[in-house]
């Protein structure tokens, strides 16, 4: 259902469903959660990619599961809406930096999946939809993320048309941040990954905090917040030792500390 890999200081994630599609149910939804929770709080791992195995990343929910909620209480449909909402919420907040590896498709509540990751890599030929409004329902759950991410006049457009959509278009209105050519996908993700793994690594996970912090405040609510931060940060560790080995012209010690 779900593989769970640690690569180095990089944590994989992969959806393991693929004679559905990779399609998420109630099971899948509780497994992301604990992952990514477990994943934040590993002082080991840097950063997390989810990537979806098979043909394609994610066709969104599970049909059965969506039939059985169907025929739920109100009380237990809002239970079960809340799990969802919570895995999203928790992706968030996880402090380590979530990457999508995005191939084939991401349709319905996969692009609330992916709206919560920091940095999302998708193949040219993926195919993206918020395809709710199909079946009668709403991308309601995914939309605080999905707005944050495209933007409400974007969102007014695909939540009511339901339309699909290429990867070339999910750039335009920043669903995704990169688009890798055909068949180049992993090449793509190793460059990220590569620049990833050259930034210090609590730096990063700060920099996450930091545009969550800014991204809706006025200025002048965050001035102190921002400069006290940086005053710390200057002060710390990380800090000391990046600009000891940009002036010394060696790598930093979470590069390994060789010579370049």
């Amino acid at each position: 259902m779900l593989i769970i890999e640690q690569d180095g200081p990089i944590r994989r994630l992969t959806l393991n469903r693929p004679e559905v599609r990779n399609a998420f149910n109630d099971e899948l939804i509780v497994a992301l959660a604990e992952a990514f929770d477990e994943a934040g709080r590993d002082p080991e791992t840097r950063f997390i990619v989810l990537a979806g195995s098979g043909k394609l990343f994610c066709a969104g929910a599970d049909l059965n599961w969506m039939m059985k909620a169907a025929g739920y209480g109100d009380e237990e449909n809002r239970r079960d809406a809340l799990r969802m909402s919570q895995l999203f919420r928790g992706m968030t907040e996880c402090p380590k930096p979530i990457v999508a590896r995005v191939h084939g498709a991401a349709l319905g509540g996969a692009t609330g999946l992916i709206s919560a990751c920091d940095i999302v890599v998708a193949e040219e030929g993926t195919v993206f939809g918020f395809s709710e409004v199909k079946l009668g329902i709403l991308p309601a759950v995914i939309s605080p993320h999905v707005i944050r991410r495209i933007g409400a006049v974007h969102a007014r457009h695909w939540f009511m048309t339901g339309q699909r959509f290429d990867a070339a278009e999910a750039l335009h209105i920043s669903l995704v941040d990169r688009v890798a050519p055909k068949g180049l996908l992993d090449a793509e993700m190793e460059t990220l990954i590569g620049e990833l793994l050259s930034s210090a690594p609590r730096a990063m996970s700060q920099a996450k905090a930091l545009v969550d912090l800014v991204a809706t405040a006025p200025v002048h609510d965050v001035e102190d917040e921002v400069v006290d931060l940086i005053a710390r940060l200057r002060a710390g560790d990380e800090a000391r030792e990046g600009m000891s080995a940009f002036f010394e012209r060696r790598r930093p010690s979470w590069m390994g500390g060789a010579d370049q």
